[in-house]
């Protein structure tokens, strides 16, 4: 993903949009104030305050202008005026950042409400941003039958209730499913939503919900009758040689993953990662398009996914 040079220089001339109300001092202060509304603080208690959320240097300015009511906040008891505790209103920023997020058609597929955003400008267009690692045939996010079967699963995740499904394979035969939906997923490569459901006999599918034809809502399910299965953990071993910032995109590139990293060498390191078996396709393309900057050590049956992927893509270069 990367940002266009003319989105860029749009978002530098915006307008300022900090305030020191959100810095170190008031979040500090805020805390402190925090305490003494609730009968805790002590001098010992602004100490620390002040030294984890502020400055160095704030440990001398802070407490002496709280304790001397140069600042009258508190007094001399370690009291406040104050009845309720301080809170900090949403900034201008933020504010711009929640209206940028729900502007994502996928964002939406869950029906956020928009409460207090009327009349803010978002802080970017989601045409600012140009995929470059991922398929080009994402699901409709914003397709009316989509959005009414992905918020039917939705429903029958939050409220703990079976569902009917009827769907279509990837060679175009239709199926029917009556089960117990269990979580849903996003594969940012697909750019799809998955549903993975189990039936109360125990068998499991995973159901893409583009391909889906109908989605009906059925009856609770009792605890008794499910319990989700245990994530089926794998871990994939390799070395980097840190060429061309090769360690920064593959942190980069893994990092919604468990993973290690270890220094082995000059510019070369040890990297572990740790994902769930039904996404080692996935994890093998990622892997493979980092080409020789990156080698798998193990476990052993990777190794040999690896060369048959690479053999097949030999295979079909001579064709």
């Amino acid at each position: 993903m990367r940002i266009s040079r003319k989105r860029m220089r749009s978002m530098e001339k915006t307008e300022m949009l900090f305030s020191e109300i959100y810095g170190k001092y008031y979040s500090a202060v805020a805390a402190i104030l925090r305490a003494a509304v609730s009968g805790t603080l002590t001098e010992v208690e602004i100490t620390r305050i002040v030294r984890d959320k502020a400055f160095v240097e704030s440990t001398l300015r802070i407490p002496a202008a709280l304790k001397t009511e140069e600042w009258p906040l508190i007094d001399f008891s370690l009291r406040t005026p104050l009845a309720h505790e301080p809170g900090t209103p949403l900034s201008l920023l933020e504010k711009r950042w929640m209206k940028a997020l729900l502007t994502d058609p996928r964002i939406r597929l869950f029906d956020p409400p928009p409460l207090g955003l009327d009349g803010v400008a978002p802080l970017f267009e989601p045409g600012i941003f140009v995929w470059y690692d991922r398929y080009t045939d994402g699901d409709p996010y914003e397709d009316e039958t989509y959005v009414k079967h992905f918020r039917t699963v939705l429903t029958a995740l939050r409220e703990k209730r079976k569902i009917r499904i009827c769907f279509r394979s990837h060679r175009g035969v239709e199926h029917e499913w009556e089960c117990i939906p269990y979580r849903l997923e996003y594969s940012p490569k697909d750019d799809k939503f998955r549903v993975q459901t189990k039936s109360p006999r125990g068998n499991g599918l995973t159901v893409n919900v583009a391909r889906v034809i109908n989605c009906e809502l059925l009856e609770p399910y009792e605890d008794s009758e499910y319990s989700p299965p245990t994530a089926r953990e794998k871990s994939l071993i390799m070395e980097l040689v840190d060429e061309r910032n090769a360690l920064e995109r593959a942190m980069l590139h893994f990092s919604h993953l468990k993973r290690e990293a270890e220094r082995i060498g000059e510019n070369r390191y040890k990297i572990t990662i740790y994902y769930e078996r039904e996404d080692e396709t996935e994890i093998l393309i990622r892997f493979l398009s980092f080409g020789p900057k990156l080698i798998v050590t193990g476990p052993e049956r990777f190794v040999s996914l690896v060369r048959e992927r690479v053999q097949r893509q030999m295979e079909l270069s001579r064709i």
